[in-house]
C-alpha cells in the first residue's frame, strides 16, 4: 500500500467494480476498532477518510484519526490536516498563482536548486472565465465582439497561462469562452470519486477540492467536499502542503415538503441564505438532510451550495445519492465512473437513501419547502431577502430625497438586467423558466424598456444548446437578452459601461438607479460604479424587471406593461407553471450536448491556439508588461528561526466600520481615471480606454497595490464624510489617497495597521485583499471579528490579525485612529499558547487575541508568509 499510509487501523482494502480492482481505505475498519460511524455527518466522514489515507505518523498521526472518529459535536475543536485531491482556479485569482510559481522557479534557480521543483504536485485546473466584459449587448454580434475585445485586452495574461499549460505538469487550462469555472467543474471536471495510479495500483477516494474562488462550494451540491481558499493557500496545496484547519462544527439543515407552484430554486436559496446568516454559521460546515433532500434536483442543490459564502459557511454539502448518479448520467460522465461512484460511497456507508439514519450534528435548523415564496435580495447584501411585494418599499426607503423623474431615466430605473453568474446559470429550471417568460412576454407584445442594459451570460455552452433545443432562444433575443459571453460578467463587476445617454443622465442628476441580476453578489460599488441599488433575483424575474424597467413597483399587483391588445400585462400572465418548466427541462437537456461541448475542451478555438507562447522551464518576463510582473515576495525573507518581534511605532492607515468586505479592500472592477493605478498606467503610455479592470491586472503588483483600499464606496473614519480610497496622515492634515499615504509612511520607515469592526474581510476569497495590504506596509489588522478566508490570507502574507477582547471596540476604547500603536508579547503569546497580546495606543492599553489559529500558521508567520515557507521547503 502506498499513498503515505501507515495504515494503523488496517483500513487498506480492495474494491472490485466492473471487473477492475481499486485500492481504498475502508471506514468500516474504524467500526471494527470500536468507533460508531453510523451517525457521523457525511462531511466528517470525508475528512476521516482523508486522514486514514494520508496517515504518515508525522503530519497525520493515529491520534488525529481517533479524535475525528470519536466525533463529539460539542467537543473542543482541534487541528487536523486536510489534503484535497485537486485544486481549481479561475483566471483572476489563478494568474497570481501562476505568477508566484513562476517567480518561485526563478528564486530556486538563484538558490542553485532545480527550478522545476516549483510545480503542482496535485492536479490543478484553471478555467479562464473572469475576463469577458459586457461591452456589446442587445444584438447578434455581441458575443463575437466581446470575445474579440477580451483577447485584445488580455493577450499578455493568456500568454502566461499558455506557457504554464506547457511548462507545468499536473496543470490544465480551460480556454476562454467555455463557461464559468464552477459550472465547468460541476458539468465536467469533478469525478466525485477520484482515482490515481501509483506503483501499478489504482487508488480510489472521495473527490475533494479547494479553489481560489469562494463559490467553489457549488460543487458541494454534487457531494464533493470543497471550499474556497485564498490564492496563497491554494498555492501551498499545489506544492504539497496540507490545509491546516480546526475540525469544524457541522450544522444540519433539514429540508422537508415541496416547493409551491411558481417558486424557483433562487427563491429557495435566498431563503436559505437569510436563515443561515441569522443562525450564524461562519467557519462551520453546513450539511443538508431530511426527506426534502432526496427529491431536490442536483441543479437546485448546486444553487444552494454555490451561495455558501453568502451564508458564511465553509461548505454547504449534500450527500451522494440517486440524484447525484442521475446528474452524472445526464452530464455524460463515463459509465464506469458512475458505477464506481455508486459502489464506492455505498461501500463507505456514505450513499444517502430514504433509510439512512439522520447524522448527529452540532446544531440544526429546518425549512418546510412549501413555506418558500418568490424572493429577491438587496439593495446591497445577499442575505437581505425581500418578498416580491417588499421590493418597492425597500427601494424607496433607500432614497434620501424625493424621487426624480427625467426624460431618459429616473430614480428607480432598472438600468442593468443581467442573467449572469455561476449561481443560477447552472440551473436548467430557472434558465428555461426565463426563456418561457420571454416567450409569453413576446407573444403578449411586451418589450424591454429602452434604458435597460440586458445581457445573457450562461455558465456553459450547454445552456445555449438547451435554450435553442427548447425553441426559447429567439424569444430571449427578441427582448435583447442576446448572448454576451460564457463567463462571469455582471456579478463580478464586468457589466461594462452604461450606454452613454443613460450614463449621462445618472451622472448629471445624481440618480439612484438599479440593477437586477441572477447573481450572488450585490455589494456596494461592485456591479457598476453608477448603480447604487442592486437586487439579486431568479433569471425569470430578471426578464420581468427588464420589461417593467423599474424596481419601485410591486410586481405582484402592478402591470409590467401594456400588451398589443391594449390591455395591461401582469407577471402572473407570463409566469410559467412548474409543469411547463419541468417539461422543457425533460425535453431539451440531453447528454449529447455535454459530449459535444466538452469533447475537446482544453484545445480552445483558433484565437486561443494563436496566442504567442514563450518556451522554457522559467518564464520570460517582459519588463514593459503592465499585466504580468515578477512579484517581490522572495526579495527579503524573514528568518524563521529568529524570535518574532513586537510591533512598535504603528500608525493607522484606515479605520473602518463593520462588514468591510474584500470588495472594499481588494482592487476590483474598473480602474478609475483619477486613481493612483490610472496615473501609473498613463505614465507607461496606457490609454484610459485600455485600462481594463483590476482583476485582469492581478499579475502586476504595481497596479494592484495602488488599487488596494481604493473602492469608491470605502468609508475610512480618518476622513469623515468622504467615500473612496482616502486617508489623513495626521489629525487635521490633508486628505490623500491611501496609496500615496502608504508611500510616504514606507519612505519614513513607519509601519502601518488597520483598525476595523465586525466581519472584517467578508465576501470573495481575494488573495489581493491580503497581498495588497501587506505591500502597503500594513503589519497588523485589529478587528472585532474576521471572515475565515481573509484572516487566513493575512497570516499567509505575514500580516498579524488581532481581535479585540472583552467586548472592546474602537469606539468603547475611544480610539481616534491618530494614535501611535504598539503590539507587545506577540512571540510569548504564541509560545505559551495564550494567544493574548497587549496593545498600547498613546496611553490607552488593552488586550487583543492573536488570531494565528494553528501550529502550521505559526510556521507560515515565522517565515513571513506561506510562499517563503514553501520556497525553503522546496530548496531543501
Amino acid at each position: 500500500m502506498s499513498m503515505n499510509s501507515v495504515n494503523s487501523f488496517g483500513s487498506a482494502a480492495a474494491l472490485r467494480v466492473g471487473g477492475r480492482d481499486y485500492q481504498i481505505h475502508r471506514l468500516a475498519a474504524l467500526g471494527a476498532a470500536g468507533y460508531d460511524l453510523k451517525r457521523i455527518p457525511y462531511s466528517i466522514k470525508v475528512l476521516l477518510e482523508n486522514l486514514l489515507r494520508q496517515e504518515d505518523g508525522v503530519v497525520v498521526r493515529k491520534s488525529d484519526i481517533e479524535y475525528v472518529a470519536k466525533w463529539d459535536p460539542a467537543g473542543r475543536a482541534e487541528e487536523i490536516q486536510f489534503m484535497p485531491a485537486r485544486v481549481i482556479l479561475q483566471d483572476f485569482t489563478g494568474v497570481p498563482c501562476v505568477v508566484d510559481l513562476a517567480a518561485m522557479r526563478d528564486a530556486l534557480a538563484k538558490m542553485g536548486a532545480d527550478p522545476q521543483k516549483a510545480n503542482p504536485l496535485i492536479p490543478v485546473d484553471l478555467v479562464i472565465d473572469h475576463s469577458v466584459q459586457v461591452d456589446e449587448f442587445g444584438n447578434a454580434k455581441a458575443f463575437d465582439q466581446n470575445v474579440l475585445l477580451e483577447y485584445q485586452r488580455n493577450s499578455e495574461r493568456y500568454s502566461l497561462l499558455r506557457w504554464a499549460q506547457k511548462a507545468f505538469s499536473n496543470f490544465r487550462a480551460v480556454p476562454p469562452g467555455t463557461g464559468i469555472v464552477h459550472q465547468v467543474n460541476l458539468e465536467y471536471l469533478a469525478p466525485v470519486v477520484f482515482t490515481k495510479s501509483e506503483n501499478g495500483a489504482t487508488f480510489a477516494y472521495p473527490d475533494t477540492v479547494v479553489g481560489t474562488d469562494s463559490h467553489t462550494t457549488m460543487i458541494n451540491g454534487l457531494g464533493v467536499v470543497g471550499w474556497g481558499v485564498g490564492g496563497i493557500e491554494a498555492e501551498a496545496c499545489m506544492l504539497g502542503q496540507p490545509v491546516s484547519m480546526l475540525l469544524p462544527q457541522v450544522v444540519g439543515f433539514k429540508l422537508h415538503g415541496k416547493l409551491r407552484e411558481g417558486v424557483t430554486a433562487t427563491d429557495l436559496v435566498l431563503t436559505v441564505v437569510q436563515m443561515l446568516r441569522k443562525k450564524g454559521v461562519v467557519g462551520k460546515f453546513v450539511e443538508f438532510y431530511g426527506p426534502g433532500v432526496l427529491d431536490l434536483p442536483l441543479a437546485d442543490r448546486a444553487t444552494i451550495a454555490n451561495m455558501g459564502p453568502e451564508y458564511g459557511a465553509t461548505i454547504g454539502v449534500f450527500p451522494v445519492d440517486a440524484q447525484t448518479l442521475a446528474y452524472l448520467r445526464m452530464s455524460n460522465r463515463p459509465k464506469d465512473l458512475i458505477e464506481l461512484v455508486e459502489a464506492y460511497y455505498t461501500e463507505q456507508g456514505m450513499f444517502l437513501t430514504a433509510n439512512s439514519p439522520d447524522p448527529v450534528f452540532t446544531d440544526t435548523l429546518e425549512l418546510d419547502l412549501a413555506s418558500v415564496v418568490p424572493s429577491m435580495a438587496g439593495p446591497k447584501r445577499p442575505q437581505d431577502r425581500l418578498t416580491l411585494p417588499q421590493v418597492k418599499d425597500n427601494f424607496l426607503a433607500t432614497l434620501t430625497e424625493p424621487k426624480r423623474e427625467n426624460p431618459v431615466v429616473s430614480d428607480g430605473a432598472v438600468v442593468i438586467a443581467a442573467i449572469t453568474s455561476c449561481t443560477n446559470t447552472s440551473n436548467p429550471s430557472v434558465m428555461l423558466g426565463a426563456g418561457l417568460v420571454a416567450k409569453k412576454a413576446v407573444e403578449k407584445g411586451l418589450e424591454v424598456k429602452p434604458w435597460v442594459k440586458t445581457s445573457l451570460a450562461p455558465g456553459s455552452k450547454v445552456v445555449t444548446d438547451y435554450l435553442k433545443e427548447a425553441g426559447l432562444m429567439p424569444y430571449l433575443e427578441a427582448l435583447k437578452f442576446h448572448l454576451v459571453g460564457y463567463g462571469c460578467t455582471t456579478c463580478i463587476g464586468n457589466s461594462g459601461p452604461l450606454p452613454d445617454a443613460v450614463a449621462k443622465e445618472v451622472a448629471d442628476h445624481k440618480l439612484v438607479v438599479a440593477s437586477v441580476l441572477s447573481g450572488n453578489r450585490n455589494f456596494e460599488g461592485r456591479v457598476n460604479p453608477q448603480v447604487r441599488a442592486n437586487y439579486l433575483a431568479s433569471p425569470p424575474l430578471v426578464v420581468a424587471y427588464a420589461l417593467a424597467g423599474r424596481v419601485d413597483i410591486d410586481l405582484t399587483t402592478d402591470p409590467l406593461g401594456t400588451g398589443k391588445d391594449g390591455q395591461p400585462v401582469y407577471l402572473a400572465d407570463i409566469w410559467p407553471t412548474t409543469q411547463e418548466v419541468l417539461d422543457a427541462v425533460n425535453a431539451s437537456v440531453k447528454p449529447e450536448m455535454f459530449e459535444a461541448q466538452y469533447g475537446k475542451v482544453f484545445e480552445g478555438d483558433t484565437m486561443w491556439q494563436s496566442v504567442k507562447t514563450p518556451e522554457g522551464a522559467t518564464f520570460a518576463w517582459d519588463p514593459a508588461s503592465t499585466y504580468v510582473k515578477h512579484p517581490p515576495y522572495f526579495e527579503s525573507m524573514r528568518d524563521p528561526s529568529a524570535p518574532l518581534e513586537d510591533l512598535a511605532g504603528l500608525r493607522v492607515l484606515a479605520m473602518l466600520a463593520d462588514s468591510i468586505t474584500t470588495d472594499h479592500i481588494s482592487p476590483a472592477g474598473n480602474i478609475a481615471k483619477d486613481s493612483p493605478a490610472a496615473r501609473f498606467l498613463m505614465e507607461r503610455g496606457v490609454k484610459q480606454v485600455d485600462f481594463n479592470s483590476y482583476g485582469s491586472r492581478r499579475g502586476n503588483d504595481d497596479v494592484m497595490v495602488r488599487g488596494t483600499l481604493a473602492n469608491i464606496r470605502l468609508k475610512n473614519e480618518l476622513v469623515p464624510g468622504v467615500e473612496g480610497g482616502y486617508t489623513t496622515l495626521q489629525q487635521g492634515g490633508d486628505k490623500v489617497s491611501i496609496f500615496d499615504a502608504s508611500a510616504q509612511y514606507l519612505a519614513a520607515g513607519t509601519p502601518l495597521m488597520i483598525v476595523a469592526g465586525k466581519e472584517y474581510g467578508s465576501g470573495s476569497s481575494r488573495d489581493w485583499a491580503a497581498k495588497g495590504v501587506a505591500l502597503l506596509g500594513v503589519k497588523a489588522v485589529i478587528a472585532e471579528s474576521f471572515e475565515r478566508i481573509h484572516r487566513s490570507n493575512l497570516v499567509g502574507m505575514g500580516v498579524l490579525p488581532l481581535e479585540f477582547l472583552n467586548g472592546d471596540t474602537r469606539q468603547s476604547l475611544g480610539l481616534t485612529g491618530f494614535e501611535t500603536f504598539s503590539v507587545e508579547g506577540v512571540s510569548e503569546s504564541i509560545e505559551s499558547g495564550s494567544k493574548i497580546a497587549t496593545v498600547k495606543a498613546d496611553g490607552k492599553t488593552f488586550q487583543a487575541k492573536v488570531r494565528i489559529d494553528t501550529p502550521r500558521e505559526v510556521d507560515y508567520f515565522r517565515s513571513g508568509g506561506i510562499l517563503p515557507y514553501v520556497l525553503r521547503q522546496l530548496a531543501k
